[in-house]
């Protein structure tokens, strides 16, 4: 009897020794945080010190990229491991199939402790996840409403970000100690309409804001651009967006959830900006140039938060000793256009919407300022976080994980050389015509369709801003019919049966 007691004794202190040697892993999600405002992608405004913290102590990716740029399909792909089109959420109009495994589920089978809290976006309750506290849909900025896990909800006092990190290190002070966590962190922010918390108002209103290089573009030779309804100039609202408003708009709910005193101090900043341009009336190109910058300055100043926030947590993990033994991801959902092409919102396969911030910090791994210049996709993120855990990736996750390039044991020439890309929802808000396609490490390749059918080629070495729509250049009909094989395989091997359709049956089509 001692003999098997003494058996299941060295069991249970063999499985607490792998528990315990096993990283933790925070996965922070951020709404549309564009990688142009950045210090640690080169950006100048310093709006974002704690993230640029996390490259200097860990490997920031220079080429991360989305599947689908559109905010819950996204997440859906970055929790399945799964191209929208397998996973089955391909729009922001339906709801997740949540039954269906991730990588939360994955960690509870080898033993971890799992948390969503913030931002979900999927609209089917959590699966895979011990603990969860979400917001519904897109959330409030001020006093948001959280969906408990009995299905009913909470309105919490505060400001999102700041509330959303409270939760998070609540969980983490009241789980099981004796067991490794996986926590994701799902922010709001950056997401329109760009909300600061009050003590950031005017944060960036002496700031000088660059006018990106095509922020004037006509959109000669792209179709979908010039039809697309998310620029600056027609689709950004004055009230809606920038908040200048009348007294029917601060009715809204928006608004309404905002207790007195945080609507007196918030109304008295947006009130002088109205005062200020009603005295200007600017108009035409005056007017353009106004409402880019002060989207920007709301967009720098609602970041603010975010950034402290990301602190906050890291803080937090310091101060309880877990620091080095957590692995930290900070990514976003998608990029975001900040001016760029005259536009905001994100959606299209150009780079300012597909790009992503990814910054991984984990010192038991990653060399302290390093950087990978691979291409990575979000899909990329549920088996590298199975098996950081120490377990498998199923089969049917069609990510790579990240391990060996984190580890710096990666050749370029046996890393992936092309991405795949598709996007769904038309007709929609934005009018972003459906289209899908292969990133190269040079070259771009888009296939428009639904609402008309027709190609974009891209050389992004010689027009990384994507300009020059070259598919009809004769000097690059090798190089298309090169990409457009390329394609073709890709669309067959990622089993994307709608995309193999259109191209035979479209196959002409130019």
């Amino acid at each position: 009897m001692k003999k098997y007691i003494s058996l299941f004794n060295l069991m249970v202190l063999s499985i607490f020794a792998y528990t315990q040697g096993r990283p933790n892993i925070i996965l922070i999600v951020s709404d549309d945080h564009a990688i142009q405002t950045i210090g640690a992608y080169g950006a100048q405004f310093g709006a974002t010190p704690n993230i640029d913290k996390l490259e200097k102590e860990g490997m920031v990716f220079n080429r991360a990229f989305e599947t689908n740029s559109i905010c819950a399909p996204s997440r859906a792909v970055m929790l399945t491991g799964k191209y929208s089109h397998i996973n089955g959420h391909r729009d922001n109009l339906s709801v997740f199939n949540a039954s269906q495994d991730n990588f939360g589920k994955q960690l509870q089978h080898i033993g971890y402790q799992t948390a969503w809290i913030g931002k979900w976006h999927l609209e089917a309750h959590p699966q895979g996840f011990d603990y969860w506290k979400v917001l519904p849909g897109q959330g409030l900025y001020y006093n948001p409403d959280f969906i408990n896990m009995d299905g009913n909800r909470d309105t919490i006092q505060g400001y999102c970000t700041d509330i959303i990190t409270n939760l998070a290190t609540k969980w983490l002070d009241q789980r099981d100690a004796n067991k490794p966590f996986c926590m994701v962190v799902g922010h709001k922010a950056t997401h329109r309409t760009w909300m600061p918390d009050l003590q950031d108002l005017g944060a960036f209103d002496n700031q000088e804001i660059p006018i990106p290089p095509n922020f004037f573009d006509t959109y000669e030779g792209r179709i979908a651009a010039s039809r697309q309804d998310m620029s600056i100039s027609k689709t950004m609202r004055l009230g809606y967006d920038l908040k200048i408003m009348d007294d029917s708009l601060k009715k809204t709910r928006f608004y309404q959830s905002m207790n007195d005193a945080q609507r007196k101090t918030f109304f008295r900043y947006y009130d002088s900006l109205k005062a200020d341009y009603e005295k200007r009336n600017p108009k035409d190109r005056e007017l353009l140039l106004w409402k880019y910058e002060r989207y920007m300055r709301d967009y720098l100043s609602t970041s603010l938060s975010l950034d402290r926030n990301v602190g906050r947590l890291m803080n937090y993990l310091e101060d309880k000793g877990l620091l080095d033994n957590t692995l930290v991801i900070y990514t976003s959902d998608q990029g975001f256009y900040m001016g760029e092409h005259g536009w905001f919102d994100k959606r299209f396969m150009y780079e300012e919407s597909m790009r992503t911030p990814l910054i991984i910090r984990y010192p038991k791994m990653i060399k302290s300022g390093s950087a990978d210049d691979m291409l990575v996709q979000n899909l990329d993120y549920a088996p590298t976080i199975v098996e950081v855990a120490g377990g498998k990736a199923p089969a049917d996750m069609q990510g790579l994980s990240l391990l060996p390039l984190l580890r710096g044991t990666v050749k370029n020439d046996v890393w992936r050389k092309q991405l795949y890309y598709h996007y769904y929802e038309y007709p929609a808000e934005h009018s972003v015509y459906r289209h899908f396609g292969i990133r190269t490490e040079r070259y771009k390749l888009i296939r428009f369709y639904n609402a008309q059918h027709y190609w974009e080629l891209y050389d992004l070495k010689k027009d990384p801003n994507e300009m020059d729509n070259l598919a009809k250049n004769p000097k690059y009909q090798s190089v298309l019919k090169k990409l457009q094989s390329q394609l073709r395989k890709m669309v067959i091997k990622v089993k994307d049966d709608e995309a193999l359709q259109i191209l035979i049956m479209h196959n002409n089509e130019n």
